[in-house]
C-alpha cells in the first residue's frame, strides 16, 4: 500500500514553486495526481486536432508545446525526487524552460503521440512515488540552489499541471 505524504512546508521547495504547490488541494497527492491526470486526458482528447497548433498570441506556446513542456518538466521533477529518494547529495542544476522550448520540436508529433507520452510519463512517476515510504518522502536534496523534499516535488508536478491546464482553458478556447 502506498504511503501518502502530507503537504510540504515552505522550507521544502524554492519560493518560486509556491505558485504551483498552492494550487494543490486535498489530502492525498497520489490520488490527486491520478485524478488530475485523467481530467487532463479527457479534456485534451476532446480538443479538435487543428486547435493543437493554435497560439493565443505571438511567441506563446501551442497546446502541443504545452503538453511536451508538461512531460519534460514532470520527468525533471520525478528525476529529482528519485535522486533525493536515493539520498544522492549531489546538487542538481536547474533547467531553463525557455531554452528547452527553443530546442523542442513537436511538429512531427501528433496529439496522439504526445498524449501517449503524457500517459507513460505519469505512469512512471506514479510507480516511483508509490514505492516511497514516509522516511523517503521526507528526504531532502538540492536542486537549482534550493532545498527540495521528495514530497514537495510530487506537489510541484500536480500544481504545475493545474497551472497549465488553467491557462489552456482560459486562453485557448
Amino acid at each position: 500500500m502506498a504511503v501518502i505524504p502530507v503537504r510540504p512546508t515552505p522550507d521544502e521547495f524554492a519560493p518560486f514553486y509556491n505558485t504551483y504547490v498552492s494550487k494543490v488541494f486535498g489530502d492525498n497527492i497520489l490520488e490527486l495526481l491520478q485524478e488530475e491526470h485523467q481530467k487532463i486526458v479527457t479534456f485534451l482528447e476532446g480538443v479538435p486536432e487543428p486547435k493543437w497548433d493554435f497560439r493565443y498570441a505571438a511567441g506563446k506556446w501551442s497546446i502541443k508545446e504545452v503538453l511536451a513542456h508538461l512531460n519534460d518538466s514532470e520527468r525533471v521533477f520525478a528525476y529529482r525526487a528519485l535522486r533525493i529518494a536515493r539520498n544522492d547529495k549531489t546538487p542538481m542544476p536547474g533547467f531553463d524552460q525557455d531554452e528547452w522550448m527553443e530546442a523542442l520540436t513537436v511538429d512531427h508529433l501528433s496529439p496522439k503521440d504526445l498524449m501517449a507520452d503524457y500517459k507513460s510519463t505519469r505512469a512512471a512517476s506514479m510507480s516511483l512515488f508509490n514505492s516511497f515510504t514516509d522516511e523517503i518522502w521526507m528526504r531532502r536534496g538540492k536542486a537549482s540552489g534550493y532545498t527540495f523534499s521528495a514530497r514537495a516535488l510530487a506537489y510541484i508536478i500536480a500544481g504545475h499541471e493545474q497551472h497549465h491546464l488553467q491557462i489552456i482553458k482560459e486562453r485557448y478556447f
